[in-house]
């Protein structure tokens, strides 16, 4: 199920809230367990059950390892937290690289392994993650072991950030599932952000969506330089405001329910340095790979060539946890190089570089990031990549590249502007009085015009729901 569908919107949501608010406090999680199975499964009723074992198999395990700590045997802590890695990982690698690994073997002439054409289970990179961090947090002493499975259950399932994030910590939720504020200026906040979300989503990430689609699917013989840079334009701004506007739903839908998400995306696009732009964008990611990979392999506190070893175990990961392609572990070992050389050769002089200098060196490297991310067929992406560059079959520009440019102008300038928190800093500036008249009339007037569009819209993915 899609939030961005009138479906959703004016049908399963007023279901939801209003079997929520009309439960006892002691029930809530109970009914919201249940309505995030029927969210989850309604699409894919079938990958329930393999929802219901990552459930089971993660509570069992906190027990096992809050058990084995209790009476002092450190070692089958660990043995325990073991095991439920090894579960995650070994469910998230069946499911989504089994068909790659096959398939790239095939290739070099090894068919002991035969493709299965599973279908990838939505959201499975992210609720694994999840779970699994559960385990090493509760091995730490960093969370508590949750003994009620129905609370339990109720973490792994949420639907508000189940399919697409962010990534939440158990840590962080604890409290909020044994007890949560439902206030009426929570619930308002959550409906501001969730409106707000829905408009990146729909209004922007939809249209400006169609220009990339454009450039994506025409044929390379005829590529020009200014048509390349305005499909991957056009692709950072979709990527960009179809994640951060879905984050922005979660974390609204959340605060409807009571809970309090953290946020995704920081204006990643203001960024001065690419270790800047990866402290902004998909932040739950980031702080995961951080705190559960990064820092248990030495962190930035070892030598020289150890920090390059850890940063390269970090980016693969964080490559390939993109998607089963080539290409997004190219795109991951593409930021290791550049993480690398900011922390060791010239991170210090870019500090002291103009911050236009700093923001358009940034620019560049996450553009070309954005086409290794977007392009997933190898063969294609030497010819984009040229074309960006000057080396493009059809020149500099042609007529066409005119016509989508004027077409697609207004659309690309409201993206850049809206991609800055120059409209949060306006419209914080104007009168209070004013701002409490004009908020509940604008998303209004935003949930309306969403709507409008999606119920006479042909085009409405979400891309990171195949991660």
């Amino acid at each position: 199920m899609v939030f961005s569908t009138p479906f959703f919107l004016f049908f399963y949501l007023p279901i939801v809230l209003a079997a929520y608010y009309v439960t006892p406090l002691k029930f809530r999680n109970a009914v919201l367990l249940l309505l995030n199975l029927v969210f989850y499964g309604w699409g894919e009723p079938v990958y329930i059950c393999i929802m219901f074992a990552s459930i089971a198999i993660d509570y069992t395990h906190g027990l096992l390892v809050h058990r084995a700590k209790a009476r002092g045997n450190d070692r089958a802590a660990r043995w325990a937290v073991a095991s439920s890695v090894v579960f995650n990982l070994a469910l998230l690698f069946f499911f989504k690289y089994w068909d790659f690994i096959a398939g790239s073997l095939a290739a070099a002439g090894l068919t002991f392994m035969p493709r299965l054409g599973l279908s990838l289970p939505i959201g499975i990179s992210f609720y694994t993650f999840q779970t699994m961090s559960y385990t090493i947090d509760v091995y730490r002493g960093d969370a508590r072991c949750q003994r009620n499975i129905v609370t339990f259950g109720t973490f792994v399932t949420l639907f508000p950030q189940l399919i697409a994030g962010p990534i939440l910590k158990y840590k962080d939720l604890d409290d909020q599932l044994r007890g949560r504020d439902h206030s009426p200026e929570r619930f308002a906040a959550g409906v501001q952000i969730f409106v707000v979300g829905l408009a990146k989503k729909v209004l922007i990430a939809n249209n400006i969506g169609k220009l990339w689609d454009v450039y994506l699917a025409a044929p390379q013989s005829g590529l020009t330089t200014l048509g390349a840079w305005m499909g991957i334009l056009a692709f950072s701004f979709q990527l960009y405001f179809d994640f951060s506007g879905y984050s922005d739903m979660a974390v609204g839908l959340g605060r409807m329910l009571g809970f309090e998400f953290m946020g995704n995306f920081n204006y990643p696009y203001l960024a001065k340095s690419v270790t800047d732009f990866w402290r902004r964008w998909h932040i739950s990611l980031s702080s995961w790979f951080r705190e559960y990979v990064y820092f248990p392999l030495g962190g930035s506190r070892v030598s020289k060539p150890r920090l390059v070893f850890n940063l390269l175990v970090v980016w693969a990961c964080t490559g390939i946890w993109h998607g089963a392609n080539w290409n997004f572990l190219l795109w991951g070992l593409y930021y290791f190089v550049f993480l690398t050389l900011e922390k060791l050769v010239w991170g210090k002089g870019l500090e002291k570089l103009p911050g236009a200098v700093g923001h358009g060196y940034t620019l560049l490297v996450a553009a070309v990031g954005w086409a290794l991310f977007a392009i997933e067929d190898m063969s294609l992406l030497p010819g984009y990549l040229g074309a960006m560059f000057g080396f493009a079959p059809g020149g500099l520009a042609a007529p066409g590249d005119l016509y989508y440019l004027r077409s697609y102008l207004p659309m690309l300038l409201a993206a850049g502007v809206a991609s800055t928190p120059l409209a949060a800093r306006l419209w914080h500036k104007g009168p209070e009085r004013a701002r409490r008249l004009i908020l509940p009339a604008g998303l209004l007037a935003g949930l309306i015009l969403c709507t409008a569009y999606l119920v006479d819209a042909t085009y409405n993915p979400f891309l990171y729901f195949r991660f």
